[in-house]
Order: C-alpha cells, then structure tokens, then sequence
C-alpha cells in the first residue's frame, strides 16, 4: 500500500512537471514573439500594419502592409472549411454508423495514414494534379485559392474525421435505442439524435481543423501562387501569412525581419481568438 501512493505520488510530479514544460513553453513562445515584434509595429503603425494593401519590404521607402495576406489566409481556410468539414463530418457518421464491419477494417488505417503523410507530399500532389487540373479545366495558371482550398480540405480531412467519429461513437447507446423505440428510423436517430449530441466533440474537430488550415505552409507555397496582393477570385493567386514568413524569412533583416516575426504575432491572434471564441461557445451550450 506505500509503494501504491509513492508511485501515484510520483506520477503526480511528473504529469505536474509536463504540464507546466507546456505553459512555460506556450509562454516562452508568446514572449519571443511578441518581444520582436513591437520594434517593428511601432515604426510601421500597428494599423498599417494590419490594414495596408502593399508588401514591398524592397521599395525605398519600405511598405508592410499584410492585409493581403491575412485575406489571403481567410479566403484559402474559409474555402478548406467549406469542402473539408462536410465531407469530413459525413464520412466519421459512415465510419461511425453505417460502415460494415469489414470495410471498416480497411477504410480506418488508410484514413489514419492520411495523418501521417508529410505536408510536402501533399503540396506535390497538389503541384501536379490540382493545379493542371484547374488550369486546364477552368483556366488561369491553377496556381489560385481554389488549388490550396481544395489541398488544405484533403489535408484536415483525418483530424475532423477522427474526432468526430469518437464523439458519435461517445454518445451513449441508450439514446440511439430510444429514438428506435419512438418509431425513428436509424437515419434519423442518427442525425436528429446521435449528431446533435456529439456537437461539442464535432465543433472541437472543426476547430482543429481550422487550425492546422490556417497553420498550413508548405503544402500552401507549392499550390497558391504567392502573390502578395488582394485576391478578387478563387482562381486567382494568393499568399498566406505563413507562405510569407516561410518565403522571406530566410533574406530578411532588420524592420522586414521584424514585420515578417509582426506576422507571426497576428497569426498567433487570429489561432488564439479561435480558440476563446470556442470555449465560450462550449460555455454557453453547458450554461
């Protein structure tokens, strides 16, 4: 009986330890970030930072404006969100409550290994099959915010699928079997019933869907266009916030280097404000 609460004592210390290696890294994050960024916010204005429509850190004088980028990051997660969450989400309720036992077997590996698959396989795929197949199909170059929502879509695929086939799988079987005793139908159980109360774990796998979509470089650069101006059209070419750092980082110095990190910070905004915006929807929902 000692040695049992010295061992739950001494797990106790390290899942404390861990924890708090978490925060303080989360932490040390911010701190760098934001530490970087305000000589640069404060000689370029934070609102044109945020609002100007020009990026020229070649220019004599220099111009930071990111507005074509943080629109650019919108518009391409907006458009993975669109192809990504309905295909995602009907796929776990299959998965959850319709797949055969046998093709379970199969689909559920193939689904995780999408998982695994590095981001630049996906921007390659994305490099010689979406992109011709938009140009040729619809014209322009491919290279547009159609090509990189259509990629990031795949890409968040086996997050909203993993999760929200748990949270249906987590609701309890009970519910299902008194919607079937009501005289439902089993596909009317399913989402009238067994859906609605998996909502908190769906809306969490949408979530990080959004932000791995948002998050998403690689993949991005090789399909997008980069092209740091406002977008008018889906097939038009476009730059994220982290295609920009990635492309700029590596020759940047001084106030470019600092309004590229500026761009970091915004990001980490815009991922932070996602998530509070969640946790007072969960709030509301269990108020």
């Amino acid at each position: 009986m000692k040695k049992q609460k010295i061992l739950e004592r001494l797990m106790s210390i390290v899942f404390f330890i861990t924890a708090t290696i978490s925060i303080v890294s989360v932490i040390l994050i911010l701190l760098f970030i934001v530490i970087n960024s305000i000589p640069a916010l404060k000689e370029i204005g934070i609102v044109q930072f945020i609002t100007g429509k020009t990026w020229a850190p070649a220019n004599i004088p220099a111009s930071f404006g990111l507005l074509p980028m943080i629109l650019g990051s919108l518009y391409v997660t907006a458009g993975a969100v669109l192809i990504g969450v309905p295909l995602g989400l009907f796929t776990a309720v299959f998965m959850a409550r319709f797949c055969p036992e046998k093709l379970y077997k199969v689909l559920k590996p193939l689904i995780d290994l999408l998982a695994g698959i590095p981001s630049i396989v996906y921007g390659f795929f994305g490099l010689v099959f979406i992109v011709p197949l938009i140009r040729n199909t619809l014209g322009g170059t491919g290279d547009s915010i159609l090509a990189a929502s259509i990629l990031l879509g795949i890409m968040i695929l086996p997050t909203i699928i993993g999760l929200s086939e748990a949270a249906i799988r987590a609701v309890p079987q009970s519910y299902y079997e008194g919607a079937l005793s009501l005289g439902a139908t089993h596909e009317r159980a399913v989402f009238t019933i067994l859906l609605p109360a998996a909502k908190s774990g769906i809306f969490a796998s949408v979530i990080l869907g959004i932000g791995r979509a948002i998050g998403e470089t690689m993949a991005v650069v090789m399909v997008a266009g980069n092209q740091a101006r406002i977008p008018t059209g889906i097939l038009n070419g476009v730059r994220t916030m982290t295609s920009n750092i990635v492309i700029e980082m590596g020759y940047a110095a001084d106030l470019h280097r600092g309004a590229l990190i500026a761009s970091g910070l915004v990001l980490f905004v815009f991922i932070l404000i996602l998530n509070i915006a969640f946790s007072l929807m969960n709030k509301k929902k269990g108020a």
